[in-house]
């Protein structure tokens, strides 16, 4: 594709990043609010649940979101394509967004499912198209991957600024009270707000289709016989786990608890079955057996990482709410708990290229993967360890001063640079070249089951002290990193040469 827009890129690239700046506006709009909407009193217009209980939903719907990806990816390359898959993703997300909009208890569960369904139809595919816009030798890639990352970022970051003034501030409350509104109501209201984010989105995606790769338009690969039965195959068991399920939990044999740890068992499980498999394989040779080592390690390095920076959503946005003076005295104005959220997508917008010129400038001195992988995780675990003191002051009844968060937020940010996107890199280039799309799809399942267990923590908020949760986060963190140094060390190294990974 030869026209550029006047950023330089194909014309393609615009529609990309509005649609996923608008689709994370509706991601983090409704994450930044769930936890605390669940907990929240019935008199105030919430749910009610107990942090057992709302952790468990927490952590089953986070998980699920990006474990959506790997069927949602798969269907796109298969059977729809990517921009039909696209398509309906957005519209279930929509969908799932005015179900939680809607003031009604019966539409709650039915939204989360409906979310959970369309991201993995639109997450993993947007991504990929922006891939189709450009040769696989352009230099412009990089670039047009950076500005499609500023996209998902501000999204991010405006999210939690919009939906939680809506459905958290005095102030929004006030002014629907002044006219006749339930002011308990606010909530839909900032679940609506998502809703609009999402419809914006699909707009921007519809208008702006056109000017796409055809690419984008067709599966990758015709869809033969085995796939079409496979694809029967599935929606009928699909089908019929949903109604079993729902059967079971209105009958009172299973609930909400129990279904979470049912998925965690099933993604231990599933891990365990894939890495099993993969071992058992004897045509490996040396390399990519060392390969596949190494990229195990990295796995489990990052579904600790993740079960602890995704707290962001869950126990940090309870002690947000429950723990910190949010008034800001010269204004008289007290600010959302959401509003930490923002922190984090900001700070990535500023810091990214600061990191991307550093290990650019390191040369030969660049550390590698496993290296900054152990510095990632000890980030994340000071940003805990900062939150102990403070949870102790906490714990005297005292609402702490926010700084302590934005000094936790900061921390996790470096952290995830360390991690995140060389994460990406090491799985793209340790992968085997015959299980390279199934090893990034195991990125996605290690970001499913960090943030499943990211969202149980949550469940021990009121089980032990702050202080108590804090520090065994904290300690998980460190040795995790500890453990991570200590196993590459011991590692055998390389049977050839593998840059940056000895």
């Amino acid at each position: 594709m030869t026209s550029t827009t006047r950023w330089g890129h194909p014309p393609g690239l615009s529609t990309l990043f509005f649609t996923e700046l608008w689709e994370r506006f509706s991601y983090y709009g409704m994450r930044g609010l769930l936890i605390l909407y669940m907990t929240a009193p019935v008199a105030g217009g919430g749910l009610g649940f107990d942090t057992a209980r709302a952790g468990a939903i927490y952590g089953l719907y986070a998980g699920l979101v990006y474990f959506a990806c790997l069927p949602g990816g798969w269907l796109a390359d298969r059977v729809l394509g990517a921009q039909r898959a696209t398509i309906m993703g957005g519209t279930l997300i929509l969908s799932g967004h005015l179900c939680l909009a809607y003031p009604s208890f019966d539409t709650f569960y039915l939204g989360l499912g409906l979310v959970v369904l369309g991201t993995g139809l639109l997450k993993p595919n947007v991504s990929t198209m922006v891939g189709h816009l450009y040769q696989v030798d352009d230099p412009r890639r990089d670039g047009g991957y950076s500005l499609y990352y500023m996209g998902i970022n501000l999204g991010a970051f405006l999210a939690p600024l919009a939906c939680g003034w809506l459905a958290l501030s005095d102030p929004f409350r006030q002014f629907l009270k002044g006219s006749g509104v339930n002011p308990a109501l606010a909530w839909h209201w900032g679940f609506g707000a998502a809703a609009l984010g999402m419809a914006l989105g699909l707009i921007s995606f519809v208008r702006g289709a056109p000017q796409l790769s055809p690419q984008s338009a067709r599966p990758a690969t015709a869809m033969e016989g085995f796939v079409r039965g496979v694809l029967v195959r599935g929606a009928v068991v699909t089908f019929l786990i949903a109604v079993c399920g729902t059967v079971a939990m209105r009958a009172g044999v299973l609930d909400v608890a129990r279904l979470s740890n049912l998925f965690g068992l099933f993604l231990l499980v599933l891990t365990a079955a894939f890495f099993m498999w993969i071992f058992a394989d004897r045509r490996w040779t040396p390399t990519e057996r060392h390969q596949l080592r190494l990229i195990f390690v990295l796995f489990l390095a990052a579904v600790v990482f993740w079960s602890l920076f995704e707290q962001g959503g869950s126990t940090l946005n309870l002690f947000a709410a429950r723990n910190t003076d949010r008034v800001i005295a010269s204004l008289g104005f007290e600010f959302p708990a959401t509003w930490y959220q923002s922190l984090n997508p900001i700070l990535i917008i500023a810091l990214a290229p600061c990191f991307a010129w550093g290990w650019v400038r390191l040369g030969r001195r660049n550390p590698s993967s496993s290296s900054k992988f152990i510095a990632g995780l000890v980030f994340v675990a000071a940003g805990f360890a900062v939150l102990i003191p403070a949870a102790r002051l906490a714990g005297t009844g005292i609402n702490v001063s926010p700084w302590w968060l934005v000094a936790t937020y900061g921390l996790h940010t470096v952290g995830e640079l360390c991690l995140s996107p060389v994460g990406l890199n090491a799985m793209s280039r340790l992968a085997p070249v015959r299980i390279a799309s199934l090893t990034m799809g195991v990125w996605f399942l290690a970001t499913s089951i960090g943030n499943y267990l990211g969202g149980r923590a949550a469940s021990l908020y009121d089980t032990l002290s702050l202080a108590e949760l804090f520090t065994v986060i904290t300690v998980l963190g460190l040795i995790a990193a500890g453990a991570l140094a200590g196993v590459v060390r011991v590692m055998p190294r390389a049977p050839s040469t593998l840059s940056g990974e000895s």
